[in-house]
């Protein structure tokens, strides 16, 4: 059998914080999760998604410190492209920060780009209407 991707894991400075932030993209996260050091949800497609606390880090590796932009984002497919702008309309206004606002890309996509609470890039993208 060969390897296969089954699980994205990253680290919360501030889980409560950070579970809004996908709660609010429509991720379906327990309620209480928040106050747990580790908390993961399996996504429509089979795909995990994790987070751990810093101090599950710390216990794991006392060394251990926040790496520093490995490059990598999450990248979330909305059903259309006015589904991509309300959902960064609403994470902006309710205090997350956007790095990129929506706009029609030249690969045919409308995208768009929010930073998590620990500034992980989060892209929402939809296919544009072909013409």
């Amino acid at each position: 059998m060969t390897p296969r991707l089954d699980l994205v894991g990253t680290v919360a400075s501030d889980m409560a914080r950070t579970l809004d932030f996908y709660r609010r993209l429509g991720l379906d996260i327990p309620a209480g999760a928040e106050t747990e050091p580790h908390v993961e949800v399996t996504l429509p497609t089979g795909l995990r998604l994790a987070w751990d606390t810093e101090e599950v880090m710390r216990a794991m590796d006392p060394h251990w410190t926040r790496s520093q932009g490995g490059g990598a984002s999450l990248a979330f497919r909305c059903d259309s492209p006015a589904e991509v702008d309300r959902y960064y309309a609403e994470l902006t206004e309710a205090g997350y920060t956007g790095h990129l606002k929506p706009w029609d890309a030249p690969w045919g996509q409308r995208y768009a780009v929010l930073l998590d609470p620990d500034a992980t890039p989060v892209d929402l993208f939809a296919p544009l209407p072909t013409p």
